[in-house]
């Protein structure tokens, strides 16, 4: 995790047909090896001793894409109620809040970390009754980073899936949240933050609910990258999404998965 790099090029959900990026991400690391195993000691078997040195991976990648443009508003993707109970807490949040108690992060000052999304409740086209049971969980460059060129598991997981299948799945699963406390992003430049990119449809649909609030996504942050480009030379991210155009989505018809 010392070389933070771009990785959207590889995420097929967040690249439109023509090579045009729909949504920036930076990336800690590759989702192999050491980290691969650090990862899921920590999500899976609870060894919350690992919080410290993932939670500096994932400022460094922050520092990265966001440079030193204070304001900007971090949103980690909420964690399925399922998954929550399993594990007993959502691993974003939680290595965001470490964040700010972890020497040298440099981050928590400089950023706010809101908690905007939640899951939503999908509903099965045919009956209408709930498809699965969740609950809220506990083409742009980015800024200051050389354009990069051209460029089943149980029920409710996404292990396994194809991209077409991650995107049915995900497609209208979260939204913002409502109510007198909640945070307001309506105009606000935000940065999307996950643990593990695959093919992007998680990302891309948390995209989607925040700029249907009015939020101004610039891009998204993650912890690990299971497909690294070939090559890191061309991917440094360098200082990735401050002060540029947020990404706006394209008024033109869905196409079939």
């Amino acid at each position: 995790m010392r070389q933070p790099f771009r990785a959207e090029a590889q995420a097929p959900a967040l690249m439109d047909v023509d090579g045009s990026v729909l949504l920036p991400v930076v990336a800690a690391g590759a989702y192999r090896a050491e980290l691969a195993q650090t990862v899921l000691s920590f999500k899976r078997y609870g060894q919350g001793q690992l919080a410290e040195v993932l939670s500096r991976g994932l400022a460094r990648a922050i520092r990265a894409a966001a440079g030193e443009v204070p304001g900007l508003l971090l949103v980690p993707v909420p964690t399925s109620s399922s998954a929550y109970r399993k594990r007993g807490f959502s691993p974003v949040h939680v290595l965001l809040g470490r964040m700010g108690r972890t020497p040298g992060a440099g981050v928590h000052s400089r950023f706010t970390t809101v908690h905007a999304l939640r899951k939503t409740v999908l509903r099965a086209p045919a009956t209408g009754k709930p498809a699965s049971r969740t609950a809220p969980g506990a083409g742009c460059r980015l800024p200051g980073l050389p354009g990069l060129p051209g460029l089943p598991r149980g029920r409710g997981g996404q292990k396994g899936l194809g991209r077409g299948d991650r995107a049915q799945r995900v497609r209208g699963s979260m939204r913002v949240r409502r109510g007198p406390f909640a945070p307001k992003v309506k105009g606000q430049q935000c940065i999307i933050v996950d643990d593990v990119l695959t093919t992007g449809a998680t990302l891309a649909e948390a995209a989607r609910a925040l700029r249907a609030a009015g939020a101004l996504v610039s891009g998204a942050v993650v912890l690990a990258a299971t497909r690294p480009p070939v090559t890191l030379d061309f991917g440094d991210a360098g200082r990735a999404l401050a002060g540029t155009a947020p990404v706006q989505e394209k008024n033109k018809p869905k196409k079939d998965e």
